[in-house]
C-alpha cells in the first residue's frame, strides 16, 4: 500500500477514535450534569432569595430597595411589587407604579395594624382606561423588636388568588428577617465602637501616668534615651486614639505593641524579657483595632508587675492554613481559675490593684472577637495560681467586610 494513502487511513482512524472518546465524555458529562426540575427550582429561588438579601441586609432604604424590589417580585411572581415605608415608595418594579399614592396610604394602614390586607378593584380606583391592576396584597415587613419597618406590596392584574397571597405574606416575613438582621449588624458595628472607645479610656490612666513617670526619670541621667522614649510614647498614643477605623493590621498592631513593651521596659529595667515569634506570612492578616494590646498589657501589669525577679511576656503569632493563631504568654503570678468559671464577661474591673479584677480588657477583646467573626473565635485563658497565663485567639485570614483601615 502506499505510504501516504496508509497515513491518511491512519489519521482518519484517530479522528474517528478521538471524536468516539469525545463523545462517551460528553455523554458522560451531559449524564452526571442534569439536575431535577426539583432542583433547579430550588436552586432559583436561593439564587434569587441571596440577590435580594444583600442589599436588604443594608436597611429599608431607597437604594437597597430599588436593588432588591426586582428579585423580590421575581420570588412572589406578581405583575408588579414595591417597597413602601409609612411616607414612600422606596421602589416599585413591574406594573402599578401610577397607583403609588395609593399604595402609601394601604400600607399606613397595614404598618399601623401590624397585619397584612388583600386590595381588590375597588380599592384602587383608575382613570387610565388601559390600567392593568385589579387588586394588590399588602403584608407589613416586620423588622427588628418586632415593629413593622415598612411593607411589601404584590400588585396583581386581578383578584389576588391564594397562592399569591401565601407567596407574598411568606416573601414578607423573609424580607423582614433581613432587616431585623440589619439592625442587628448596625447595633454591633455601634458597639464595637462603644467598646473601643471604652478601651482606650481603660487603658489611658495608669498607663500614661506610668509612662511619664519611667520618662522623667530619665530626663536628667539619660536625656537621650528619654527623648526617644517621648517619641515612642507619642507615636503609640497617636496609633490608641486614632479617631478611624475598627481594623488593622497584625503588623500595625504589633508595632504598637513594640512601643508600648519599650516603654515598659524602660520602667522595669532587665526585669521585663520578650520573646516573640511571629510568621511573617501572617502580618497583613486584619484584626479588630486594639485586640492584642490589652492582653501585652494584662500579661505586664498583673502578671509580672506583681512578681519577684525576671518575668518573660511571649508573643506568637502562627501561620495556620486559613486562620492566624496569636497567643499571649507570661510567667506571672497567674490567677485562680474559679474566677474564669463565671465567665470572661466578669473579667472587667479597671482597678489594676484589685485581684479579681484582673486581665482588664479580655472581656471587651473577647466580645468585638465573636462579633466579627462568631462565637467560635473567643479568647481562650489558661491560668493557674502561680503558673502564669495564656491567652489565645484564632482570627481567620480572610472574612467578609472585614478589612484593615489605612
Amino acid at each position: 500500500m502506499d505510504s501516504n494513502l496508509f497515513a491518511a487511513f491512519a489519521v482518519v482512524a484517530l479522528v474517528s477514535a478521538l471524536g468516539a472518546a469525545l463523545f462517551a465524555v460528553v455523554r458522560l458529562r451531559g449524564r452526571r450534569g442534569i439536575a431535577t426540575a426539583t432542583q433547579r427550582a430550588t436552586y432559583e429561588v436561593l439564587h434569587t432569595a441571596g440577590l435580594a438579601a444583600e442589599p436588604l441586609r443594608a436597611g429599608l432604604t431607597p437604594a437597597g430597595a430599588a436593588k432588591a424590589v426586582r428579585h423580590l417580585r421575581a420570588l412572589v411572581g406578581a405583575a408588579g411589587l414595591a417597597l413602601v415605608d409609612a411616607a414612600e415608595v422606596l421602589a416599585i418594579d413591574g406594573r402599578g407604579s401610577h397607583h403609588g399614592e395609593q399604595l402609601v396610604l394601604a400600607a399606613q394602614r397595614a404598618i399601623a395594624a401590624d397585619r397584612s390586607t388583600v386590595l381588590g378593584d375597588a380599592e384602587l380606583p383608575c382613570d387610565r382606561v388601559d390600567c392593568p391592576v385589579r387588586g394588590a396584597v399588602v403584608a407589613p415587613l416586620t423588622g427588628p423588636g418586632g415593629r413593622a419597618a415598612g411593607a411589601l406590596v404584590a400588585i396583581a392584574d386581578g383578584q389576588p388568588a391564594p397562592g399569591l397571597v401565601q407567596a407574598t405574606l411568606e416573601t414578607a416575613d423573609w424580607a423582614g428577617a433581613q432587616l431585623a438582621l440589619a439592625e442587628l449588624d448596625s447595633s454591633r458595628e455601634r458597639l464595637a465602637r462603644a467598646e473601643v472607645r471604652a478601651l482606650r479610656a481603660q487603658i489611658s490612666p495608669h498607663f500614661i501616668y506610668n509612662a511619664l513617670t519611667a520618662i522623667g526619670s530619665f530626663v536628667r541621667t539619660d536625656p537621650e534615651r528619654a527623648r526617644e522614649l517621648i517619641l515612642e510614647f507619642a507615636e503609640f498614643t497617636r496609633y490608641s486614639f486614632r479617631a478611624h477605623g475598627e481594623f488593622t493590621t497584625l503588623a500595625e498592631e504589633l508595632r504598637s505593641i513594640d512601643r508600648y513593651l519599650t516603654i515598659e521596659r524602660a520602667r522595669f529595667g532587665d526585669r521585663l524579657q520578650v520573646r516573640l515569634q511571629i510568621a511573617p506570612e501572617v502580618l497583613p492578616v486584619s484584626v479588630p483595632f486594639l485586640c492584642l494590646q490589652p492582653l501585652v498589657e494584662n500579661a505586664v501589669q498583673h502578671g509580672l508587675s506583681r512578681k519577684p525577679g525576671t518575668g518573660m511576656v511571649s508573643i506568637e503569632a502562627r501561620d495556620a492554613g486559613t486562620e492566624c493563631h496569636i497567643t499571649v504568654e507570661d510567667d506571672g503570678v497567674g490567677m485562680d481559675p474559679e474566677l474564669l468559671t463565671t465567665g470572661i464577661v466578669e473579667l472587667a474591673a479597671t482597678d489594676p490593684s484589685d485581684d479579681t479584677g484582673q486581665h482588664v480588657g479580655l472581656s471587651n477583646v473577647d466580645e468585638r472577637l465573636r462579633s466579627v467573626f462568631g462565637d467560635q473565635f473567643g479568647l481562650v485563658v489558661e491560668t493557674g495560681l502561680g503558673s502564669g497565663t495564656k491567652v489565645s485567639m484564632r482570627v481567620p485570614k480572610f472574612h467578609r467586610h472585614v478589612r484593615a483601615n489605612p
